[in-house]
């Protein structure tokens, strides 16, 4: 069974801060994962979860005190970030979910790990992003976090979510999740008793949309266009600097684009997003 995106408001609380760091921060909390349950094309090795929407809802919320706190002083979250020497956005991603988790009295998680590597005798076996203590279940979870923005094609099934690159795929992610990255039954001592996929960032559709989207697309998380049509430039698109992939700033960060380059594009005047994406190269065969 196929859906429609939702037509109505979108939860997007992060858009009332005015500090960059916090709005991303803020972002990183409240917003749900791009995928609602698991394809059932996907083939399960290693079973994980996806958290339901409406708790990422009450997360924020719980939050909501701090993150006006940092909003007056943010020297405390950007001193953290400046730890961070990569300009991956995946690995800023998993910095403000650290953060967050350091956070220890605005949620009911005791985080026991960050970045676990295991071992077996010269050679590391995998890593884990996150194993902490759900204080109000009491059981141990393992979280892996990434933050990805993937674009369909032909007929959005599974295998044709595209991402910066065409080697990246949600259908590869969501395999190195299952195959890989959630293969361990026990860190720091401690038997895991729960897998969590916290995935974010962005999915988008072809401007010229004729099909409904899988029933694994999380409506509750806005969708986007994508073509290699240019957009008039009387419709207001600039072009977004790399972190703002994470949240917009409040004010426009660059001029109206008059050059289109590959890139992730803003609407001036709403919260309207366009991946451009240059038509590959057709080489002709040799006869």
């Amino acid at each position: 069974m196929a859906v429609a995106p939702t037509t109505s408001s979108y939860f997007e609380p992060w858009l009332q801060f005015k500090q960059p760091l916090v709005r991303q921060l803020a972002f990183c909390i409240a917003s749900p994962n791009i995928l609602q349950q698991i394809p059932n094309e996907l083939e399960i090795r290693y079973p994980f979860h996806f958290h339901p929407s409406e708790l990422w809802q009450k997360h924020f919320e719980a939050y909501l005190p701090r993150l006006k706190q940092l909003e007056q002083h943010p020297s405390e979250l950007v001193e953290f970030l400046q730890k961070l020497k990569s300009t991956r956005l995946g690995l800023r991603f998993e910095m403000f979910m650290w953060f967050w988790l350091l956070d220890r009295p605005y949620h009911p998680y005791q985080l026991l790990g960050h970045s676990i590597q295991k071992i077996d005798g010269p050679r590391t076996v995998g890593e884990l992003d996150f194993v902490l203590k759900n204080t109000e279940s009491g059981e141990i979870e393992h979280w892996e976090v990434a933050l990805k923005y993937y674009l369909a094609e032909r007929d959005f099934k599974l295998p044709y979510w595209y991402g910066l690159n065409r080697s990246d795929t949600l259908a590869r992610k969501l395999n190195h999740f299952t195959q890989k990255q959630f293969q361990f039954d026990e860190a720091l001592g401690q038997q895991i008793q729960q897998r969590y996929c916290v995935l974010k960032g962005q999915l988008y559709l072809p401007i010229q949309r004729t099909r409904t989207l899988p029933n694994w697309v999380n409506p509750a998380r806005r969708i986007g266009q994508w073509g290699h049509v240019i957009p008039s430039t009387n419709q207001g698109y600039y072009r977004l600097q790399r972190h703002e992939w994470i949240c917009v700033q409040q004010q426009p960060t660059s001029t109206t684009a008059h050059w289109w380059t590959d890139g992730l594009y803003k609407k001036d005047s709403e919260e309207s997003y366009y991946m451009y994406r240059q038509p590959r190269l057709v080489l002709p065969q040799t006869i």
